[in-house]
């Protein structure tokens, strides 16, 4: 039987469920219709200050990745994950991030364990410009395994009303800007971790393949994209950006792309790194690994196509190889 993403125990199906059940919760409750901009279900919610700004708000974890880390002694990396996972999806609208906070769970308070990753969010946060503004930490013993522990962050940034971006411009044939990934970056670790477990593999080895040992590998951090995006914002050329997450790119690139069209991409159009043609080679799918994973592109950027000769030498300015990895349809 083929490996995928729900027999690992992730039902991505019930995920965009509880999304439209969120949905309808909310509806019932609209307190703050006049101070929102847009609905539920994009990368981060907005919230009206003033007629010139907004806040923009997100929340995101780092997944079972954790287990890995914890698995191979080596969590720094989860920092910036954490920081990543968040900021990463706030500017996809343009919005400066402003503060971070935390949420670090576990069985037993362990300061040596976990002083590395406060020490990889802090990091970030400053990489990204962004303050470390103050977080939870829960000891939970009857709740979590003693060696075991859960991350959570919170992320706040402001942006203009005139600055805002999204992706409301998008027509036909405009195109896709794709940033390369580290790797799976913090999405489809259950799966993951399934195919190795069964494969009974090292994770100390490369396999005769990978540059460097598999468990370092997949603990090799999500890309922080902040300073991209928001050059990026900065130049007034692009359309829509989006943070390849859970659900591939598909999945989340049609998040920003209006009704009527969609997008066509390109998977020949960029080198993908070996990382997940080894993950292939386990017994996952090609579809499924689309729908999983970034296969190699972490962020996208949408522009006209007489503005993505200019938006590419930017980002190339920045130290990126960005690619074209495809287009927008009519559906």
């Amino acid at each position: 039987m083929a490996l995928t993403y729900d027999n690992s125990g992730v039902s991505l199906s019930a995920a965009d469920l509880w999304v439209e059940r969120v949905k309808e919760i909310v509806k019932k409750y609209p307190l703050s219709d006049a101070q929102t901009i847009g609905g539920i279900g994009g990368f981060a919610g907005l919230y009206r200050i003033s007629e010139q700004l907004a806040l923009a708000a997100c929340c995101d974890g780092v997944g079972t990745k954790m287990e890995l880390a914890r698995e191979l002694g080596n969590t720094k990396g989860l920092g910036q994950d954490l920081v990543a996972m968040n900021v990463n999806d706030l500017v996809t609208c343009g919005a400066r991030p402003l503060f971070f906070l935390d949420y670090i769970a576990c069985g037993r308070l362990n300061p040596d364990s976990l002083s590395p990753i406060l020490e990889g969010i802090a990091e970030s946060c400053t990489k990204c410009g962004c303050t470390l503004l103050g977080g939870e930490t829960a000891e939970m013993p009857q709740v979590y395994g003693e060696d075991s522990f859960d991350l959570a962050g919170f992320a706040v940034g402001m942006v203009t009303t005139e600055g805002l971006i999204t992706g409301e411009s998008i027509v036909e044939g405009d195109l896709l800007i794709g940033l390369p990934s580290s790797g799976p970056h913090s999405n489809g670790y259950s799966l993951i971790r399934k195919a190795v477990r069964e494969a009974r593999l090292d994770l100390n080895s490369d396999h005769g393949i990978l540059p460097r040992p598999l468990g370092e590998e997949l603990l090799s951090p999500t890309r922080l994209y902040a300073n991209q995006a928001l050059k990026a914002a900065e130049s007034g050329l692009v359309k829509a950006m989006a943070h390849i997450t859970g659900g591939g790119l598909e999945g989340n690139i049609s998040r920003v792309i209006p009704p009527g069209l969609g997008i066509r991409i390109d998977y020949q159009a960029w080198e993908r790194p070996v990382i997940f043609n080894f993950l292939q080679d386990l017994g996952i799918e090609e579809d499924e690994m689309r729908r999983v994973f970034n296969l190699g592109v972490g962020f996208v950027m949408i522009a006209s196509p007489k503005d993505t000769d200019v938006l590419v030498n930017l980002m190339a300015q920045l130290g990126e190889t960005p690619f074209i990895i495809g287009s927008v349809i009519r559906r």
